[in-house]
C-alpha cells in the first residue's frame, strides 16, 4: 500500500473521524467486517480527513471481492480494465487476503500521454501485469495495522509487493505515503474499503516497480 507514539495517535484519531464523516454521508452503504471481525467504520476510511476527497468507491463496498468492489467504483474503470487487459481478475478474486493500493482514474490520468492505452495492448501484458501487482500485498493490512508496521520500521515501513518488489510506507502531510522503486510517490486518500478477500486502499497516483 513507522513513526512516534504521539503521531500514531494523532494518525489514529484522524481515522476515526473521518469514518464518522463518511458514514453521515453513505448511511445507505452496508457495513462489512475487518478480517479480525471487528467493525470497518471504527477504523476508518480516509488516513487523512483534509486529503480525502468524496471517492465513490467508499458507497460501493459490498461483500464481494476486490475486483467486484473496484468494478462498482466510476473513479476506478481505468484500473479495472487493466486488471482485465493483464488477466489478473481471476487472481483478485481468488481466496488471497489481498491488499490493494488502488490507483484512480485520475491517477492515470498524470501518466504521460498514452502511456495507459501503449500497457493496455496484448504485447504489453507482461508489463502490465508488472504494474498491478506491484500495488498488490499478500495480507489483509488495515490502516491500523500499516500505521504499526511504520512505527516499528523507525519511520518507514518496506512492504514487499506481489510483483517481488518493494513499496515504502511512511506518515507524511497527515497521511501515508508511499514510495515506489524509481522515487515517485502516492498518498493514501481512502482506506479500509473492505472485500470479501481483502482491503483496499485509494491512492492518487500509479506507483511503478
Amino acid at each position: 500500500m513507522l513513526l512516534p507514539l504521539a503521531l500514531t495517535t494523532a494518525l489514529a484519531a484522524t481515522l476515526s473521524m473521518s469514518a464518522c464523516a463518511q458514514k453521515t454521508d453513505a448511511d445507505t452503504s452496508a457495513p462489512t467486517a475487518m478480517s479480525d471481525n471487528t467493525a470497518a467504520p471504527q477504523r476508518a476510511d480516509s488516513m487523512s480527513a483534509d486529503r480525502m476527497p468524496a471517492d465513490t468507491m467508499v458507497d460501493a463496498v459490498t461483500a464481494g471481492d476486490i475486483v467486484d468492489t473496484a468494478s462498482q467504483s466510476p473513479d476506478h474503470s481505468t484500473l479495472v480494465a487493466a486488471v482485465k487487459a493483464a488477466d489478473l481478475v481471476g487472481t483478485l478474486q481468488g481466496a488471497g487476503p489481498f491488499t490493494v493500493f488502488a490507483p484512480t482514474n485520475a491517477a492515470f490520468d498524470k501518466l504521460p500521454e498514452g502511456t495507459v492505452e501503449t500497457l493496455l495492448k496484448p504485447e504489453n501484458n507482461a508489463d502490465l501485469a508488472g504494474i498491478l501487482t506491484y500495488h498488490v500485498v499478500s495480507g489483509s493490512v488495515d490502516a491500523a495495522t500499516l500505521t504499526d508496521q511504520i512505527k516499528d520500521a523507525g519511520g518507514k515501513a518496506e512492504l514487499t509487493t506481489v510483483n517481488g518488489a518493494t513499496l515504502t510506507a511512511e506518515v507524511a502531510n497527515g497521511g501515508v505515503k508511499l514510495t515506489d522503486a524509481k522515487g515517485n510517490s502516492a498518498m493514501v486518500t481512502t482506506a479500509d474499503l473492505m472485500a470479501s478477500n481483502g482491503v483496499i486502499h485509494v491512492i492518487d497516483a500509479v506507483l511503478l516497480p
